[in-house]
């Protein structure tokens, strides 16, 4: 299988940008909660919790869910 020059790039930008710690989707989802009310109480949430800011800025389908629930939550409280 002959791989093109964009997916080995995308490759190695995914290894180059790993660190030591980080979290899966699942414990990322199980976090979201605390996440979202950090958000919505205005405190920083990415300070907070940097692991969890960390995935959701590299997990596309966990970013979706992350606002998902952050908009309905904002919609539940107005």
């Amino acid at each position: 299988m002959k791989l093109s020059s964009e997916t080995i790039k995308k490759i190695m930008q995914s290894v180059k940008s790993t660190r030591d710690e980080e979290l899966h989707c699942g414990h990322c989802y199980d976090e979201l909660h605390q996440f979202i009310e950090l958000k919505l109480s205005g405190k920083n949430a990415a300070e907070a919790m940097p692991l969890v800011q960390d995935h959701l800025d590299r997990c596309p389908p966990c970013r979706e869910e992350y606002e998902a629930l952050l908009e309905a939550l904002k919609a539940f409280s107005e």
